[in-house]
């Protein structure tokens, strides 16, 4: 499990900077060169190429030309440029306007614009988000979502709980399947990793102590062309997602 977690700085530094707050801004030190926003696009750019292990204030640093003790006037550390990018990354979010669509449309469109900003920013779906970076980013965001649930008949507490549940959701989705595009990238793909282990399976499984494994095993397999569907797995659980959301809303 990854120790990334947003908003692990010090709050009120972080909040100056992410609302770009003027107290934010170091009266003394060396003259700056950049902008904030630079810094955190090229930790952004840096997070996309490598992953969150390779962000260091001095890879960030590399990129932009600087000397590494110069980003330190900008940014106080990681924990504070990670609030960053994610805020920045929220706030770049496409949003659709479904207004007037049925609420199961509703959802899944926040549902799918989660997705997307996963596969855009795989990191992100690696930090702990239970205290959420409070910028300008993450109230758009958080806004936008809620009213999916308009007109539901829930009250404010339990759209928060469908929202988090359906986000939730969409963040296992995005491990799992940055976990297969990591499992390809080592070791090949799952062809040729059945290709391998096959031969070695079907002498030592025994069909007749494990007939449901067995038989249901190979039914999946051959239906998804692989052990797991990642985007198989999204589709069919977002509808096992919305159909508990159907129980709660949909209630007499």
């Amino acid at each position: 499990m990854s120790s990334d977690r947003s908003s692990a700085g010090d709050p009120a530094r972080t909040l100056a900077l992410l609302w770009r707050d003027p107290s934010a801004v170091p009266r003394r030190g060396p003259r700056r060169t950049l902008d904030l926003d630079a810094v955190v696009e090229a930790a952004t750019a840096l997070a996309d190429a490598e992953g969150l292990p390779a962000l260091t204030m001095r890879r960030v640093a590399e990129r932009l030309g600087v000397a590494p003790m110069s980003l330190y006037t900008y940014v106080p550390g990681k924990a504070e440029l990670l609030d960053l990018m994610l805020d920045a990354a929220y706030a770049a979010m496409p949003r659709q306007d479904t207004t007037g669509r049925p609420w199961r449309e509703r959802v899944a469109a926040v549902a799918e614009e989660n997705r997307r900003l996963h596969l855009a920013h795989p990191w992100a779906a690696t930090v702990s988000t239970l205290r959420p970076p409070l910028g300008p980013g993450q109230a758009a965001k958080y806004e936008h979502e809620l009213a999916a649930f308009d007109g539901c008949g829930l009250d404010d507490v339990e759209v928060d709980d469908c929202l988090t549940w359906v986000l939730g959701f969409v963040r296992a989705c995005a491990r799992d399947a940055a976990d297969a595009e990591a499992a390809r990238a080592d070791g090949g793909t799952d062809e040729q990793w059945w290709a391998s282990a096959g031969p070695l399976l079907a002498r030592v499984l025994d069909p007749a102590a494990h007939p449901r494994a067995t038989r249901i095993g190979a039914a999946a397999g051959a239906a998804h062309g692989s052990a797991h569907d990642p985007a198989h797995a999204y589709r069919f659980g977002l509808d096992r997602v919305l159909d508990g959301l159907a129980a709660l809303i949909e209630r007499p």
